[in-house]
C-alpha cells in the first residue's frame, strides 16, 4: 500500500519550499508524513531549523513511497547526493510519482527523469550543465510548476505551484476545492464559503 509520502532531508535543505504542499498533503490523514536523511543524524535547514530525519535512504520501503519530495539546496549544486538521485529512479521505476523543486530539479534530472517528459525548474542553463540531460526540448519556462509523467517540477519562485500539483498528483479534495485552495495562497481570495457567497465551481 502506498501510503507515505517522503521528504528528503540534508543540511541546508530549503525547508519553507515543501512546507505548504506537506500541511495539505497531512490535513486529510490518509498520508503518513516521513522525512528521509542520507544517515540517522540531525540535519539543520537552510532557515536554522534542526531536524532528526525519520529513516534514511537505505530504509525506504520503496513499496509504500507514494510521493518523494526534493527540496533545493546548495548539494545539489555541487552535485552531490548520489544515493538519493538512485532512490529518485527506483521509486519512479517502482509507479510511483516524484517531485522536486529549486535545485532539487537537478537531481531528478541526474536520475534521467526529464529527458521525456514536460518540465520547468531555475532556468534552462541550469539544467543543461547536467552530464547526459536530453530534456532540454521539454522545458517549459512559462510555468512555475508542471506535473507530467509522474515528475513534479518547480522554480524556486514556484512554492504555491508546487503544493498545488502535489495536491493534484495525490488526488487531494475536489478540482473546484483545488482551485479555490490556490486562489487563496496565491492571490489572497477568500473562497465563497469564507466570506457568505454562494458556492459555485471554480475552474482554473
Amino acid at each position: 500500500m502506498r501510503d507515505t509520502v517522503h521528504v528528503l532531508v540534508f543540511d541546508g535543505f530549503a525547508d519553507w519550499q515543501a512546507a505548504l504542499a506537506l500541511c495539505e498533503v497531512r490535513r486529510p490523514g490518509d498520508w503518513q508524513v516521513r522525512t528521509v536523511g542520507f544517515g540517522p543524524e540531525p540535519v539543520t535547514s537552510m532557515g536554522g531549523l534542526t531536524v532528526q530525519p525519520d529513516t534514511t535512504l537505505a530504509e525506504v520501503d520503496r513499496r509504500r513511497a507514494a510521493l518523494v519530495i526534493v527540496p533545493g539546496g546548495h548539494l545539489w549544486q555541487r552535485g552531490e547526493g548520489q544515493s538519493a538521485v538512485d532512490l529518485l529512479a527506483e521509486v519512479h521505476a517502482g509507479g510511483a510519482p516524484v517531485a522536486g523543486i529549486d535545485s532539487g530539479v537537478l537531481a531528478l534530472a541526474r536520475a534521467g527523469l526529464l529527458d521525456d517528459c514536460r518540465h520547468t525548474g531555475n532556468w534552462a542553463g541550469q539544467l543543461t550543465q547536467i552530464p547526459g540531460y536530453a530534456g532540454a526540448s521539454q522545458y517549459d519556462s512559462e510555468v512555475l510548476a508542471v506535473s507530467d509523467g509522474g515528475v513534479i517540477t518547480a522554480s524556486h519562485l514556484g512554492s504555491v505551484e508546487f503544493a498545488r500539483e502535489v495536491i493534484r498528483t495525490l488526488d487531494l479534495y475536489n478540482p473546484s476545492d483545488r482551485e479555490h485552495w490556490y486562489r487563496l495562497f496565491k492571490h489572497a481570495q477568500l473562497p465563497p464559503w469564507c466570506v457568505g457567497e454562494p458556492v459555485e465551481e471554480a475552474v482554473a
